[in-house]
């Protein structure tokens, strides 16, 4: 990429651009001189991913308190109403704002389609054929490319936060970015970094979604809330080779059978509802029925059958799945898609109330990134591109009038770091091999079926890997850097070596930090099950917090 010199400052630095970060930095006053910093580019999140829907409540039949209950349902006691209510009575607006920006979702005439997903007692996701985050996003790129008060920083990596020391509010980030480490100062920091499912081995999200954002603000000191609540989406196309793409829930909803090696619809073993159950009673109903019939439940696969749909309408609405499982060698209209569950999406997060705001002051969080109450334990399908869009919308009511700003800031201090290249590789080979065990670790430990004794020895097993982390030259040299201190780095393929460094980095906190909340909370409720504990507990019906290395639990959840 072309070098790009980057100001010293903004008003508001943006981490993350998918539809959260992206939507958030369209809604922010265009006085304010904002960066958006992105380790990929503009075109790859994990939204660009989402393929289903974005639910709202527009049809004449629907209503949000229609809405408002079927998200409490799905959230198994843990929502917060307040946040549910602002979600589900926004959500029209919001939808209009996205039409208005170009947004082409599909039509039937000149209304807006709407389908049927799982746990929705109304048709009510509206969607752009099988690739609505990537018309979205698409569109709100574009719309941000335009915006002469944003400036995207594109392949950069937010390394951690910048706090004033005598007030901890967060006053920038350190970055990294085109071979150098540096400090860049802001009235705010928003984080929109979405979700961790690289952090498990089987997972439908892309390779950026390492939990940046959580980690990051954990280290500085972030109230997290529900770690221990992870989606697990139940049909992920199992094939030797291919990466766990996500077969849309709005195919069951369509009329797509879940069936086992003998043709049979087993999930109305599990549930009533059968296929269309909430995700985690679906996702469990296929690891049971894996555990009892598969030689190896660890490869094992059922089936998903679309032939149940028009040939027409799958034709017509899931054009990418088509071409997907085309590639795998998967005729979707002959046969059926083998499919397995899949770390899907993170309810926990980042403490954040209705404004975005956390609680270290200048610091917000958007989207999976934040924990706002409105999933509760477990996500009601399409809710997540709602939330990055209505919570997104918020910044527009931002105030930085009361922070001190500084224009002009104090001369940076230069440091170097420098390895034989036989150390870089040694260095590199430990990294690397860490970033390989780990998720495998994390699935098998904290997967769908958890219990206690597997999560202790996992914890366990990720301190002593954390202490191997601490001790690697590169370790000690950036964990030992102060505020203001830039770093030149003059060894080839650094921008890769470094952010493997990073990523892992965060990587070996969120799996602690999911582990002993999965550990710490002793029932199973929403996307979190204990086989030692398999029942929800009604003295549980609150949330897990954690600040630093202290986990409590909330005050009851009326």
């Amino acid at each position: 990429m072309p070098e790009i010199e980057i100001p010293r400052q903004f008003d508001v630095i943006v981490v993350g651009a998918g539809a959260a970060g992206l939507y958030t930095a369209l809604c922010l006053p265009e006085s304010l001189q904002v960066g958006l910093i992105t380790k990929e580019t503009v075109t790859l999140s994990a939204s660009d991913w989402a393929q289903g829907g974005i639910a709202a409540a527009i049809a004449p039949e629907d209503s949000p308190q229609l809405h408002i209950e079927d998200t409490i349902q799905a959230g198994a006691g843990l929502c917060d109403r307040q946040a549910v209510e602002f979600l589900a009575q926004e959500a029209p607006s919001c939808i209009q704002s996205l039409v208005n920006l170009g947004v082409a979702f599909d039509r039937h005439g000149n209304a807006l389609a709407l389908t049927l997903e799982a746990a929705h007692s109304r048709h009510r996701v509206l969607h752009a054929a099988d690739t609505t985050g990537r018309e979205v996003t698409t569109t709100l790129t574009a719309q941000v490319l335009h915006r002469q008060n944003i400036q995207v920083i594109q392949q950069a990596l937010a390394l951690s936060l910048w706090l004033e020391p005598e007030t901890n509010r967060c006053q920038g980030i350190c970055l990294f970015y085109q071979g150098q480490i540096t400090w860049v100062k802001a009235k705010a920091v928003v984080l929109a970094t979405g979700g961790g499912g690289q952090v498990f081995a089987q997972t439908t999200n892309p390779a950026v979604s390492t939990g940046d954002g959580v980690a990051i603000a954990w280290r500085a000191g972030a109230i997290l809330r529900d770690l221990e609540f992870v989606q697990f989406h139940p049909t992920a196309l199992t094939k030797p080779g291919a990466d766990r793409f996500l077969i849309s829930e709005a195919v069951r909803g369509e009329g797509a059978h879940l069936v086992d090696d003998t043709g049979r619809r087993f999930a109305f073993d599990y549930h009533p509802a059968g296929e269309l159950a909430p995700r985690d009673v679906v996702s469990r109903a296929i690891f049971s029925h894996l555990q009892k019939t598969a030689v190896d439940p660890a490869t094992a696969h059922v089936w998903l059958d679309m032939r149940p749909i028009p040939a027409d309408k799958i034709q017509h609405r899931f054009p990418n799945i088509i071409k997907v499982c085309q590639r795998w060698g998967i005729d979707v209209f002959h046969e059926p898609i083998p499919v397995a569950p899949a770390a899907h999406y993170w309810m926990g997060g980042i403490v954040a109330d209705l404004q975005n705001r956390t609680n270290i002051p200048g610091l917000y969080a958007v989207g999976e990134t934040a924990s706002t109450g409105v999933h509760g334990a477990n996500r009601l399908a399409s809710n997540s591109l709602l939330e990055c869009i209505v919570f997104g919308a918020q910044m527009v009511n931002i105030k930085l009038t009361d922070v001190e700003w500084q224009p002009e800031l104090s001369e940076l201090s230069v440091r170097e770091f420098n390895l034989d290249e036989n150390a870089w590789q040694t260095q590199q080979a430990q990294i690397e091999a860490l970033r390989e065990k780990l998720p495998r670790l994390v699935w098998q430990s904290a997967g769908i079926c958890r219990e206690q004794s597997r999560l202790d020895e996992a914890i366990a097993t990720i301190e002593s890997w954390q202490q191997d982390f601490a001790i690697l030259p590169l370790s000690q040299f950036l964990l030992s850097l102060r505020a203001n201190e830039t770093v030149k780095f003059q060894t080839l393929d650094i921008e890769r070596q470094l952010r493997l460094w990073a990523e892992t980095r965060n990587l070996l906190d969120v799996a602690n930090l999911i582990l002993r909340s999965a550990a710490f909370r002793t029932e199973s409720r929403g996307g979190h099950y204990r086989s030692d504990y398999p029942e929800p507990n009604p003295h549980w019906q609150m949330h897990t917090i954690v600040q630093a290395l202290h986990w409590s639990k909330s005050i009851p959840v009326s």
